[in-house]
């Protein structure tokens, strides 16, 4: 669902926006804690390349996945304010709440530039795009569309899942459009783990929410008190796992599944999956996709990697 810089429209998807929301404050949070580096990593890097970055891809029509706030990404839009007006910023999220607060933020600090939101998951995001091809600025001009995949969500894809996600992306883009990804190094243990059991417990949080999202849509009965919260590398497959532990023999239930599971004292459910990638690997994938690499940016660290792809 598109919604223009001056009105904002209900999403249509069957998504808690309770919940939703709830996930998308929260993992701010994580964003500012002292051992989740990607976010201040990442920040870094644009902070000292984004102006390079934007001569590269001229003004564009910018089109972010999984927006959030769109906090770092000023940075980058600060850069294509320098270089000129005619530019499009679009950033997207599953969550209306915060997507209308960054929309409302952007246009006023903004005011010389068209954005527009959209409310979508990326398969939607990128279903809609392929069939919208030409964009044009609000003063008419036709823009080259760059789409922007900042933070470490790439990871979260399984390879098969990740490929698949890069296919889409390619049919979004036109010949010499451009795509801007940011990826997560592999690194050693004892600076990921920490990363993700942080000691303020809020990724617990984060990761218990889920519980309490299956309870509100399916009329669950989760007791999360019972689950206990814990992220554990895959040294094998080069990924962080997040699980929730049971801590008790016990049954749930999903009544509009009409589903119950049974759970054994010490038993998991693994939520999510966040892959750190090989450098060098991932510029193979990417060209084999058919987007060149036009220019890789890391900290001194290379702990985390922005990657300028053109189509």
């Amino acid at each position: 669902m598109v919604f223009p810089t001056c009105a904002i429209y209900h999403s249509i998807h069957k998504i808690t926006k309770r919940f939703i929301y709830r996930g998308s404050e929260i993992f701010e949070e994580i964003c500012q804690l002292p051992e989740y580096y990607p976010t201040r990593t990442e920040a870094s890097i644009l902070k000292e390349y984004a102006d390079e970055i934007a001569q590269l891809t001229g003004c564009c029509e910018l089109v972010e996945l999984g927006s959030g706030s769109s906090t770092k990404t000023r940075l980058l839009l600060d850069a294509y304010q320098k270089i000129g007006s005619s530019f499009k910023y679009v950033p997207t999220d599953v969550s209306g709440g915060i997507l209308k607060n960054s929309v409302l933020e952007l246009q006023e600090k903004y005011p010389n530039f068209s954005i527009e939101g959209f409310i979508g998951t990326y398969d939607e995001t990128l279903a809609h795009l392929k069939s919208h091809p030409t964009q044009t600025s609000f003063e008419g001009t036709s823009l080259t569309r760059t789409i922007c995949f900042l933070g470490s969500s790439a990871g979260n894809f399984p390879p098969q899942e990740f490929d698949c996600f890069l296919n889409q992306v390619v049919n979004a883009l036109k010949p010499g459009n451009y795509f801007l990804l940011g990826i997560d190094l592999q690194k050693p243990k004892e600076i990921l783990e920490p990363a993700y059991n942080d000691s303020k417990e809020v990724t617990a949080a984060f990761n218990l929410n889920m519980l309490s999202h299956l309870n509100w849509r399916f009329q669950g009965n989760f007791d999360l008190d019972l689950f206990t919260h814990k992220a554990i590398y895959n040294q094998e497959k080069s990924q962080i796992e997040m699980r929730l532990y049971c801590q008790e023999n016990v049954t749930f239930s999903l009544e509009i599944l009409d589903l119950k599971v049974d759970f054994e004292k010490g038993e998991s459910i693994l939520t999510e999956v966040s892959r750190k990638f090989d450098l060098a690997a991932i510029k193979v994938e990417l060209e084999k996709k058919g987007l060149k690499v036009k220019k890789v940016w890391t900290d001194p660290k290379q702990w985390f990697g922005l990657i300028l792809c053109q189509a």
